[in-house]
């Protein structure tokens, strides 16, 4: 047998790079591309597709470095690189770099433009989008699309609708009003966007799942319905639209009907799908269809991503069957941040405070770093749990995290604290939060009094409700007469339930400006 051809290498480098791009694999791409780069190969062509590795991580050194080795390629001129160039620096936040390249590219073209202004607005910056924009020639729908969109998503509707106004009529096509629509509707806009809507000259499914996701959004299924409804031919994506708008809505049966009305219509539900339809039997405790769906996902070869194992984790949990959540759990080892905290609110509502703090620290473990929701509840097991001090070990962990500590996470340790016994530290903790203490807090603290029969705490407390003017102040009035009555001081107890029946007298306004600093300082 002869000897076999071997391949060039800049031609076996090439097909390399491009094998890992089409696998996605695109950290392989880096490490194919610095293992050759010492024996000086260089192909313009992979260069774009090196790039968008480079920006995926994001990695600006190395884009810096491909820059570099253009310029000494003689490829600065190469539009396609410059692009490219162009938008990874974007990505790595190099918006200045980004800028600098554009300013000496010698041939920009259309798409050149278009991404150096899709920069700008994707760092918020409209100013210098809407300057270059101004000053750019030959604006196709891209552009305009894009500074439509830009302006929305900055929360300047008023100037995207200005922007959409003054499109040029002949290229005024579908996805510039759809972008219109979508702006609108992701604010909530929804009879400014239905008159849009209803203009347009054409329409597509995305225009139609814009409009059934702003309707949704807002919470009003009838409208989605009547939408939905309208729509002359439905496809995955529209199904998928009004599913999960009944899912988010809390109507799981709802969800499950259109589930099944989708399937007798012959479509074949996607990992999107099966993600709100996990959402409907967690709410409504349906295990049995819960399990049908595990099955349906695995039969038919769906896509397990973290947010379907976080759907399939949270569906078993809230159905009470930790066993499985725990299989699913362990059984997938891509887990991002809602597959943990979907993990460890299902032992959280099963009351499994120790696996709780066990899980947690697992996540901490591992490369996942806990966000608000994570802290909220281990801080709620903690509290159902009487884990004080694991409670203020873990609190004393959200500034390490520069996770900001909000007024849900107070309210359980009010709430902790406060059926430990210890109401003198919920009562100071109380008055050093940096934020006004709302009804639930001020309520879990007239719980823990009655609790322990603490009517001078109980007074105190009240207090604190009239001088910030708490809006569930009458019903603590209820409260605070049922712990008079229990200490058979029923002279107070009328006059508190003559108050409750009065309306009471209004106070001024008031707010605690003093500062919580630390809360291991809790003894």
């Amino acid at each position: 047998m002869g000897a076999k051809t071997r391949a060039p290498p800049l031609l076996s480098w090439s097909c390399s790079v491009r094998s890992h791009i089409h696998q996605v694999s695109l950290r392989c791409t880096l490490v194919a591309y610095k293992q050759t780069r010492h024996e000086g190969l260089y192909d313009s062509s992979v260069v774009p597709l090196l790039l968008k590795a480079c920006a995926s991580f994001p990695f600006l050194h190395h884009v810096k470095i491909l820059h570099a080795e253009s310029i000494k390629a003689g490829s600065e001129s190469d539009v396609i690189l410059g692009t490219a160039l162009l938008t990874s620096y974007g990505k790595c936040d190099a918006i200045r770099d980004a800028r600098k390249l554009f300013d000496t590219m010698p041939a920009r073209n259309i798409v050149a433009w278009n991404a150096m202004i899709s920069e700008y607005l994707r760092k918020g910056d409209t100013g210098s989008a809407s300057l270059l924009f101004e000053e750019m020639k030959g604006k196709n729908q891209v552009t305009w699309s894009q500074m439509i969109g830009g302006f929305a998503r900055n929360g300047d509707i008023v100037t995207a609708r200005r922007v959409f106004d003054e499109v040029p009529h002949e290229i005024k096509d579908v996805l510039i009003w759809t972008v219109m629509i979508h702006g609108y509707a992701r604010i909530g806009e929804m009879e400014a966007a239905r008159e849009v809507f209803e203009l347009m000259p054409e329409r597509n499914c995305y225009v139609w799942s814009s409009m059934l996701y702003g309707y949704c959004k807002k919470g009003n299924i009838a409208e989605a319905e009547t939408v939905f409804n309208r729509v002359p031919a439905r496809n995955l994506e529209i199904w998928n639209s009004m599913i999960a708008g009944y899912a988010q809505n809390g109507f799981g049966e709802k969800a499950l009907q259109a589930f099944e009305r989708m399937g007798a219509e012959g479509f074949k539900p996607d990992e999107f799908t099966v993600v709100s339809v996990l959402s409907a039997c967690a709410q409504l405790g349906r295990l049995d269809v819960g399990k049908q769906i595990h099955h349906m996902i695995e039969h038919n070869g769906i896509a397990v991503n973290p947010f379907v194992l976080s759907g399939l984790v949270d569906m078993y949990a809230k159905c009470g069957d930790l066993v499985n959540a725990t299989l699913v759990f362990e059984g997938f080892t891509e887990r991002n941040i809602f597959c943990w905290n979907a993990m460890i609110s299902g032992f959280a509502i099963n009351g499994k405070c120790r696996e709780v703090l066990e899980f947690f620290g697992r996540m901490e473990d591992s490369n996942i770093r806990p966000d608000g929701i994570t802290f909220l509840t281990v801080l709620s097991a903690c509290a159902h749990g009487g884990l004080v001090c694991e409670a203020l070990e873990v609190i004393s962990k959200m500034e390490g995290y520069e996770i900001e500590i909000g007024i849900k996470h107070y309210g359980c340790m009010v709430d902790l604290l406060g059926r430990a016994g210890r109401l003198k530290d919920a009562y100071d903790l109380i008055l050093r939060m940096p934020l006004k203490p709302n009804d639930t807090v001020l309520g879990a603290m007239l719980g823990a009094c009655r609790i322990h029969s603490d009517m001078n705490m109980a007074e105190q407390v009240m207090k604190l409700t009239h001088e910030n003017s708490v809006t569930g102040a009458n019903s603590h009035n209820v409260l605070l007469s049922n712990i008079y009555a229990t200490s058979e001081r029923w002279e107070k107890a009328e006059r508190m339930r003559r108050i409750r029946v009065d309306g009471g007298s209004r106070k001024t306004p008031g707010c605690s400006s003093i500062i919580f600093s630390d809360f291991c300082g809790f003894k």
